[in-house]
């Protein structure tokens, strides 16, 4: 393939014109005969091919790249510098190209001319060729006719002409696909060229991006200085969007509480911060956000509890479950309007005061007329020692004309006891005090009643306790304890008056008072102290009656004893149970003796547990003395010496006996007593 040869590079002078240096053509050359250089003959083959992608087309060529030679103008002599000569030992350039076409080898061409002088090495060597805008093939069309013009006529050799006419297409397919060649290259450059301006462009892209980024990141760490400065102090006094929408709409919840709370600490801090720095515009520019959004709060906590308050005077409502899951779960709310509108907090409480008050109130009357259904065995004036027990009495229902069944034992203990030790904490039910058909003593209505009362009143208090606390100190809300529960209080010790008054039932009433005494030290457990004056004004019920129905029990002895006659045969018919002939001289222990020494061991078992200071000891005493008097007495009936010790030697072991298992101080001192009056008499 034919091409320029590759030239080292050098300067031109100014003024003189690049060399040209043609291909060596397959037809013999003449020798020039003349001084100095000469021209060269013209060359019939194809032009010299340059490559349109020079240095000074590429948009990254330097400006101030190698000179390049400027065309002359169209019709001007071009002359090859130097001496033309086929420099020695150089293959047949038509040798050359067939072995590149690929065509068979031709026999060397021999030459006629004369030697040839070897042509001298040009002194200017043009490294850039301007085509001046021509094709290679109108270039070279140009150069041959300016040769043809300035050179004299070359003669070729028939067989040079004739082998070059046989070539003539394989030639014209060389020049065709140095054009294609040519073509693919410019598409090549261009899109070289495209590549080169999109890759300035992006080159560009990312210098702006770097330096965008170099930007950013300088803003970024100047942000974090300033936000790790200023971002504790804005913290303290923003309020997020969230907490806002939560408390001007969301609903009352725990999100809401925790939303009111910091509010409160917002508006702490905004207040402090107004006192020390009161020139923030920051600060003046959020205080009416914070005033606003209290006011919203304290409307939307006002509705809510008036709203509770409300639900629990609904019929067959329970109030705790409002108290604990609507009022405790959210006290906060309370203690919020009460820092913020003390006023409306007030009214707000005196109307909760006015709702609890009803309800306990109505639920308490409908309770107590529930208990009052229940059947008890009334004892009346003639259940005491000194009356007769077969006298025929109808028991009556309390605050009803049914009757009660009379079998029962007004001086014995037995299961009562079970009463006062049990550990059930529930009380009994209104539906079953309605319903239950068997009789029951005073005592049962007694501990139901309290139990319910002591426990809804401890309940109440902690409610309080916990729900008022913050705006209110202990003795306000000791008052507020007060207002809500006294007409109830006052319904209490009305049921207690009730079932005492008219009773002579001893043991009953011991019991009322040791179960009042043991909700005192469960109210003292539970730390309750606003129920302690109730409890003291039920002990001033209760022991009072008490000493009022023992002294029923020793009168009515001493009227008996006073009744005996002294003579044997009068006195006979009262000291025995039995109507036979006998019963003068018999010295069995009296049913008198066996009433007494029940009711003593039910008085002692009772008072087990007591104190110096009740007065059980000195009633105790008192009937003690009377019941010997009237065993001193009744031994009068007896005539015989030893029959009147015997008589009273085993009325005092029966005694002894009853009271063999009590416990406790008086138990124990009763029980000695005796012991020694039948060891006096046994001996």
């Amino acid at each position: 393939m034919w091409g320029l040869d590759r030239l080292s590079a050098a300067s031109t002078p100014s003024g003189t014109p690049p060399p040209r240096r043609d291909s060596y053509s397959p037809a013999p050359r003449r020798a020039y005969t003349g001084s100095g250089p000469g021209p060269l003959p013209a060359r019939p083959g194809l032009p010299t091919r340059t490559s349109s992608l020079s240095l000074a087309n590429s948009p990254a060529s330097s400006s101030t790249s190698l000179p390049s030679t400027v065309r002359p103008p169209n019709g001007s002599t071009r002359r090859r510098q130097g001496t033309v000569g086929a420099p020695p030992n150089v293959p047949d350039p038509i040798q050359v190209l067939e072995s590149i076409m690929g065509g068979p080898p031709r026999k060397p061409v021999t030459r006629v001319d004369t030697p040839v002088e070897p042509a001298k090495k040009p002194d200017v060597v043009v490294v850039e060729i301007d085509f001046g805008g021509l094709s290679l093939k109108e270039f070279a069309a140009a150069e041959t006719a300016e040769i043809r013009h300035s050179s004299p006529v070359h003669t070729y050799s028939a067989q040079s002409v004739e082998e070059y006419d046989k070539e003539k297409d394989k030639f014209l397919d060389l020049h065709q696909s140095i054009v294609a060649c040519d073509e693919v290259l410019k598409s090549v450059e261009t899109y070289l060229t495209n590549f080169q301006s999109d890759l300035g462009a992006v080159s560009a892209e990312i210098e702006s991006l770097q330096n965008r980024s170099i930007a950013l990141n300088t803003k970024l760490e100047n942000r974090k200085v300033v936000e790790k400065l200023l971002g504790p102090a804005v913290e303290d006094i923003s309020i997020s969007p969230a907490v806002v929408r939560k408390i001007a709409e969301g609903p009352i919840d725990e999100a809401f509480v925790r939303a009111l709370s910091e509010l409160s600490a917002r508006s702490k801090t905004i207040a402090f911060k107004s006192k020390d720095q009161p020139d923030w515009k920051a600060l003046a520019d959020i205080q009416p956000l914070i005033n606003d959004l209290t006011n919203k709060a304290l409307e939307r906590i006002r509705d809510y509890i008036v709203a509770q308050i409300k639900a629990i005077r609904s019929p067959s409502i329970n109030a705790q479950i409002i108290q604990q899951q609507a009022f405790l779960q959210y006290k906060d709310l309370y203690a919020f309007l009460a820092k913020h509108q003390p006023e409306l907090a007030q009214q707000i409480a005196q109307a909760y005061v006015y709702t609890m008050r009803w309800y306990y109130l109505n639920h308490f009357t409908r309770y107590r007329t529930a208990l009052e259904k229940l059947k008890l065995h009334v004892l009346d004036k003639y259940d005491v020692l000194g009356e007769d027990p077969s006298a025929k009495r109808s028991g009556a229902l309390l605050g009803t004309a049914r009757a009660v069944p009379s079998a029962y034992d007004a001086f014995s203990l037995g299961r009562r006891m079970d009463l006062l030790k049990s550990t059930s904490p529930n009380a009994l039910t209104a539906y079953l005090a309605e319903e239950e058909k068997s009789a029951h003593y005073l005592e049962v209505p007694f501990r139901s009643f309290n139990l319910a009362l002591i426990d809804n009143a401890s309940f109440e208090y902690t409610f309080l306790s916990t729900y008022f606390s913050p705006s209110q100190n202990y003795h306000a809300i000791s008052r507020t304890f007060t207002q809500i529960f006294e007409p109830t209080l006052a319904l209490g010790q009305s049921l207690t008056r009730q079932l005492t008054d008219s009773t002579t039932d001893t043991l009953g009433i011991l019991l009322s008072v040791r179960i009042n005494q043991h909700l005192a030290f469960e109210l003292q457990r539970r730390k309750v102290p606003a129920v302690e004056n109730y409890i003291n004004a039920t002990n001033m019920l209760l022991w009072p009656r008490f000493q009022q129905i023992l002294d029923l029990h020793c009168t009515s002895l001493s009227k008996l004893t006073a009744s005996l006659p002294n003579k044997p045969s009068a006195a006979s018919s009262i000291l025995s149970s039995s109507s036979s002939s006998h019963a003068a001289s018999s010295t069995a222990p009296t049913p008198l003796t066996q009433r007494f020494a029940n009711l003593i061991h039910g008085i002692c078992a009772l008072s087990s547990e007591a104190g110096d200071d009740e007065p059980v000891s000195v009633s105790v005493g008192r009937l003690r003395n009377e019941y010997e008097a009237y065993l001193t007495k009744a031994s009068k009936a007896l005539s015989d010496q030893r029959k009147k010790e015997r008589f009273l030697q085993n009325n005092y072991s029966l005694v002894v006996t009853i009271l063999a298992d009590v416990e406790g101080r008086l138990g124990t001192e009763t029980r000695s007593h005796f012991e020694k009056l039948r060891d006096a008499y046994g001996t």
